[in-house]
C-alpha cells in the first residue's frame, strides 16, 4: 500500500509567505491544507488546485472547524502546522489604545496558541509532528513606531521556547522562523489598523507621523534594504519541516543575521543608539 503524504496545515495563505509556502510544499508531495480568513480567498486557491478552507486566527470557532475538516479529510491525522498569519498595527506606543493590542494579540499570538493546542493532541498520539510558528527579526529586536507588532512577536517567541522545552523527549519538534523585511502585503494590510486606532492628529508627537505615513502610503513598489521574496522564508520552512534535526530557528534575510549578532555582542545602550527611529 503506497504511503500517504505527509501532511501540513497552513494560516494566512491569501498572499506572500503563506501562498508561497502551500503551493511549493504542494509540488514538494505534501498534502497542503492552505487556510485564509476570507472565504474568496479560498476558493481562488481550490480553482489553483489546493485543498483550502476558511481558518481565522481570531476567531476560535474557526479554528476548531479547520481542525476538524483536517482530521476527517486525513483520518485524524497531522503532520505538521505552520501557525503564519500576522499584521501589524503602525503607532507609538503612546498612542496605541489598550483595545488595539486586544485585537492584535488575539491574531498575532492568541490564535496560534488556540490552533497549537488543537494539534498538540493529534501529534502526541500519533507519536510525532511539527509546530513552526512564523515570527520575525523584530521577535528579538525592537524598533520605534511598531510597538504592538513587536509585543505580540516577543511574546510568541517566548510561548514557543517554552513549548520547545515542554516537548522535550518526545518527537514533536516545535520552531521559530524569524524573517526580516520580506515582500507581503503587511504594509498594506496595516493601514486600515493604523487608520482605525491611532489619532496620530492629537498625538503629542503629530510632527513625527509624517514620515511614518510616507512610508505606510508608499505605494512606490520600492523595497526595502535586504528586503527577499517570500520564497526565502519557504526554503527555510522546507528545511525545518523536512530535516531529520531542525534547528530551533531558522534566521532569514541579512537584516535578522545582523541584529541577532548585534544583539549578541552589544550592549542594550549601544544598540539603543544604532537603532533608526523609524
Amino acid at each position: 500500500m503506497p504511503k500517504s503524504p505527509q501532511s501540513i496545515l497552513i494560516t494566512g495563505c491569501s498572499s506572500g509567505i503563506g501562498y508561497d509556502a502551500a503551493h511549493t510544499l504542494a509540488k514538494r508531495g505534501w498534502r497542503v491544507f492552505a487556510t485564509c480568513r476570507q472565504e474568496a480567498d479560498c476558493e481562488r486557491l481550490r480553482s489553483e488546485g489546493l485543498e483550502s478552507f476558511r481558518l481565522d486566527h481570531a476567531d476560535e470557532q474557526s479554528m476548531d472547524a479547520a481542525m476538524a475538516e483536517v482530521l476527517n479529510r486525513t483520518g485524524g491525522t497531522l503532520d505538521a502546522l505552520f501557525n503564519n498569519g500576522a499584521f501589524a498595527i503602525p503607532g507609538a506606543v503612546e498612542d496605541l489604545p489598550t483595545d488595539a493590542l486586544r485585537h492584535i494579540f488575539e491574531t498575532n499570538l492568541f490564535g496560534y496558541h488556540h490552533l497549537t493546542r488543537l494539534a498538540l493532541p493529534v501529534m502526541r498520539a500519533q507519536g510525532h509532528g511539527r509546530i513552526i510558528n512564523n515570527s520575525s527579526v523584530l521577535g528579538f529586536a525592537a524598533l520605534p513606531w511598531r510597538g504592538a507588532y513587536v509585543a505580540t512577536k516577543f511574546a510568541l517567541e517566548g510561548l514557543t521556547d517554552t513549548l520547545r522545552l515542554e516537548m522535550r523527549g518526545m518527537d514533536i519538534k516545535v520552531i521559530l522562523i524569524e524573517p526580516g523585511p520580506i515582500t507581503t502585503r503587511i504594509r498594506e494590510n496595516a493601514i486600515p489598523q493604523f487608520e482605525r486606532w491611532i489619532d496620530w492628529e492629537n498625538s503629542a508627537r503629530a510632527g513625527l507621523y509624517h514620515k511614518l505615513r510616507e512610508r505606510l502610503y508608499d505605494d512606490s513598489g520600492t523595497p526595502d534594504t535586504f528586503e527577499l521574496p517570500p520564497s526565502a522564508v519557504t526554503d527555510k520552512l522546507v528545511h525545518a519541516l523536512e530535516s531529520r534535526n531542525p534547528k530551533p530557528r531558522y534566521y532569514v534575510t541579512t537584516a535578522t543575521r545582523i541584529a541577532g549578532i548585534a544583539r549578541r555582542l552589544l550592549s542594550t545602550r549601544i544598540l539603543d543608539r544604532f537603532t533608526p527611529n523609524g
